[in-house]
């Protein structure tokens, strides 16, 4: 047991080396600078965005290394993660959410369903994309969109 408590402490922490800097920053994204606290919003989606978000966020893409946090509330948020079609039971309530978060705030677009309505397009209870009732800074395709590429989004927020 002490031989492998020496091999341990002698071989220190060994990690994957941080991905490059996104050099496309939003113009948008420079007001928030370095750290961004995110509440999700599911307008109405059959959940496979937000296992794939919950994937970013885990120990294995750990979006929280790059300034990108949930928060339970929108009164702490900078920015909304929105997935799925807004449904028509749900527009008012986003309309809302939007609106308790403090300025200046984001609206990132999570999968084909948030940005187009994706399958569900046409659907009777189906209000429309999040575009078409609030403000959308950044979309992030995929149907469900790969946790890179929601860890790619975030990082363009927070210029990490």
């Amino acid at each position: 047991m002490l031989g492998l408590w020496r091999k341990i402490r002698g071989t220190g922490r060994v990690a994957e080396p941080a991905p490059p800097r996104p050099a496309d920053r939003l113009p948008a994204a420079a007001p928030l600078g370095g750290s961004v606290q995110i509440r999700h919003v599911d307008a109405g989606s059959c959940n496979g965005c937000e296992v794939e978000i919950g994937s970013a966020f885990g120990p294995v893409y750990d979006a929280e290394r790059y300034g990108a946090r949930l928060v339970a509330s929108p009164r702490h948020a900078d920015a909304l993660v929105v997935t799925g079609p807004v449904t028509r039971n749900m527009a008012e309530p986003l309309r809302r959410t939007y609106d308790a978060v403090p300025g200046p705030k984001l609206v990132i677009a999570v999968g084909d369903c948030a940005r187009n309505c994706g399958v569900f397009a046409g659907a009777y209870g189906v209000a429309g994309a999040v575009r078409d009732v609030v403000r959308v800074d950044v979309e992030i395709a995929g149907c469900p969109p790969r946790p890179e590429a929601i860890v790619e989004g975030l990082r363009k927020l927070t210029g990490r």
